[in-house]
C-alpha cells in the first residue's frame, strides 16, 4: 500500500519516489532553511504533512520530501532546553579540539620550516646552549676576580684579631662576599639552564625526527614540559 501526502504548496496528492539518491540528517539551525514537503506521524498515530516544521511532531523526526515525492531530507527531533544545553557543551569541546588541532598543525609546519634537517636544528641548539655556557664563564672568571681581590683584604684582616674591623674594611669584606654569593648563584641558575635547554632541544629533536620520517602535522601527542 503506497501512502499519499497532500501538499499546502502544490495542492495535489503525491507518493515517496522509487529510488532515494540522498537522504540528509539536519540539525535544528538549519530547518528554517529546507524548502519541501514535510511529514510525520504524530504520538496518536496520526500522518500529517505541510510546507513547514509540523508543531505537532517537534519532539519527532520529520521526513522532508521533493516535489515528486522523493526524499530530500529528514529532520531530527527538536531538542529540549536540556537536550541543547548539553549539545552547545559538545559542541565547544569540538569546536576547541578543532582549534587545539589546527593550532598543532601550524605549529609543526613552522617546526619543519625552520628545521629542514638535523644540521639546521643542532646549529640553532649549539648557538643557545654556547651562549649559556659564555654566561657561566664569565661568572666564574668574576669569582676567580673576587677571590685575588679579597686576598689583600683577608691580609689585612689578620692584623685585627680580636678587635673591631675599621668599618671601611668591613664594608669591603662584606661587598666581596655578596658580589661572590651572587656570581655563584648566577652559575647555579646557569647550570638549571643549561639542563632545561638541552631537554627542550633533545624533545624538539625527537618530535622533528617523526615529522621528517612522514607524520603528519599535528598527529604527535603534546610534548611534555
Amino acid at each position: 500500500m503506497q501512502v499519499l501526502f497532500r501538499s499546502r504548496v502544490i495542492g495535489a496528492w503525491v507518493g515517496p519516489g522509487l529510488v532515494l539518491l540522498c537522504c540528509a540528517v539536519l540539525a535544528p539551525s538549519a530547518q528554517a532553511a529546507i524548502t519541501g514537503i514535510y511529514t510525520c506521524t504524530t504520538p496518536d498515530g496520526r500522518k500529517l504533512t505541510s510546507d513547514r516544521i509540523i508543531p505537532e511532531c517537534a519532539a519527532r523526526e520529520q521526513r522532508v520530501l521533493n516535489s515528486d515525492g522523493s526524499l530530500k531530507a529528514v529532520v531530527p527531533p527538536l531538542m529540549s532546553p536540556e537536550e541543547r544545553a548539553e549539545q552547545e557543551i559538545l559542541d565547544r569541546k569540538r569546536n576547541a579540539e578543532r582549534l587545539a588541532l589546527a593550532d598543532a598543525q601550524r605549529r609543526d609546519r613552522n617546526l619543519m620550516l625552520r628545521y629542514p634537517n638535523e644540521a639546521a636544528h643542532r646549529k640553532v641548539r649549539d648557538a643557545a646552549l654556547d651562549d649559556i655556557n659564555k654566561a657561566m664563564r664569565i661568572s666564574q672568571n668574576r669569582l676567580k676576580e673576587l677571590a685575588q681581590e679579597r686576598v689583600p683584604l683577608t691580609n689585612e684582616q689578620e692584623f685585627y684579631k680580636g678587635k673591631p674591623l675599621p668599618p671601611k674594611l668591613k664594608q669591603q669584606l662584606d661587598a666581596n662576599d655578596a658580589a661572590a654569593e651572587a656570581q655563584r648563584e648566577l652559575i647555579e641558575n646557569q647550570k638549571v639552564e643549561l639542563v632545561r635547554i638541552t631537554a627542550l632541544y633533545d624533545v624538539e629533536l625527537a618530535r622533528l625526527k617523526q615529522l621528517w620520517g612522514g607524520a603528519a602535522p599535528g598527529s604527535l601527542p603534546p610534548a611534555k614540559k
